[in-house]
């Protein structure tokens, strides 16, 4: 066994600053680090089952490492997270999770926020804490995330969270709440091109885009020039066909020159047949991807609700993320970071094919399994 693996992960936290004084560190950072990325990805929820974990697996931890005052307390292991800059500790995690992500041209990276509902603090007038997390469909992997300011939204941590991001050639899906000119113009500068979902927080655009598409269609979109495609699937008594009309004719939109690099405006009708009950919605997105590809634009808008099924569900059924009552200081955002460290480690092992929660069991079972996964060896059990 390679004990010296687990500090292949640690090695991109190790110029992440100790917040504590000299005269209280009673045990080292890396090994509070060590200790709480392996509890994580074993099944721990809290900072008492962290310490929990930690002295039942003493004995293998003092293998590798120094822990001069054996496992810290829970309250150690609290006050050092609460304490710990977590905007340090994403740069340390950006660094580590450039090593894994592999950039690829036409990526689609899905920007989305997500509160962790327990971490509501009323009795200190604090709020719960909203993240918002970039999220690669193609590597299955957290790119990034960011805590919004106190009393704030998700639209002031978009703009950092994207600068934190290689875009370069990657095409970034956003929600309605994110169809803002700066980041359009963001995700353009730095090299990505963008599809953005439009609803009343853009009037003009979404009224005149409504107008176009469900009166316009009605008369073949009044000569403007479109792409359609569709798709249908389904299984157990559902059919859901999905089917997307786009037009690269915006010139007629007086702020067209607002929007950087607009080349599309897009509908997407969605019907959805239940038990013989029939629903359709209808969608409508802008973006700066251009309208001749409507199948692809088609995989994308679907694709952004991957984030939703396959990061935040995950981090809500695996990961207890809702559930969570850690709320002292920064330790609500950190343990959360610890949940998407984890999570990122766990989705690269695709050979072993069972769900999240088996695979953190077999890691708190076998400790080959455990260095596996954290060092990125894909070879299953």
């Amino acid at each position: 066994m390679d004990v010296d693996a687990p500090r292949s992960v640690l090695r991109a936290f190790a110029d992440l600053d100790d917040p504590r004084m000299d005269r209280t560190k009673l045990h080292r950072l890396d090994d509070i680090l060590t200790v709480a990325i392996c509890a994580v990805i074993c099944g721990a929820d809290g900072w008492t089952q962290v310490a929990q974990f930690g002295r039942a697996k003493q004995a293998w931890f003092q293998t590798f490492l120094a822990l001069p005052n054996g496992i810290p307390s829970h309250d150690t292991f609290g006050r050092v997270f609460a304490l710990l800059d977590p905007a340090a500790f994403e740069a340390c995690f950006m660094r580590w999770i450039t090593g894994l992500a592999t950039a690829s041209a036409g990526r689609l990276v899905a920007v989305d926020g997500k509160t962790i509902r327990r971490s509501l603090d009323a009795a200190n007038d604090h709020a719960a804490i909203h993240m918002v997390s970039a999220w690669c469909e193609a590597n299955q992997l957290v790119l990034g995330q960011l805590a919004t300011e106190a009393k704030s939204n998700e639209i002031t941590a978009m703009p950092n969270l994207l600068a934190l991001l290689d875009l370069d050639a990657a095409v970034v899906t956003i929600d309605a709440a994110g169809c803002q000119k700066k980041l359009a113009k963001q995700i353009v500068d730095q090299g990505g091109d963008y599809l953005l979902q439009l609803k009343g927080n853009q009037a003009s655009l979404h009224d005149e885009t409504v107008e176009l598409f469900d009166h316009g269609l009605r008369d073949d979109c009044q000569g403007v020039a479109y792409t359609t495609a569709e798709t249908t699937n389904g299984g157990h008594g559902r059919v859901e066909r999905r089917r997307v009309w786009a037009t690269g004719e915006v010139g007629w939109f007086a702020e067209r020159g607002k929007w950087a690099g607009l080349r599309s405006l897009i509908r997407v009708e969605a019907r959805r047949t239940v038990d013989g009950q029939t629903s359709c919605e209808n969608r409508y997105y802008i973006s700066s991807l251009p309208a001749d590809e409507p199948a692809a634009l088609l995989r994308y808008i679907r694709g952004h609700w991957s984030v939703e099924n396959q990061l935040h569900w995950c981090l809500d059924v695996s990961f207890a993320d809702d559930q969570r009552r850690v709320r002292k200081g920064h330790g609500a955002e950190n343990f959360a970071r610890l949940s998407r460290i984890a999570l990122n480690l766990l989705k690269a092992q695709t050979r072993h094919k069972v769900g999240l929660n088996t695979k953190r069991l077999c890691c708190g079972w076998n400790h080959d399994y455990l260095l596996r996964v954290l060092t990125g060896d894909d070879r299953g059990l």
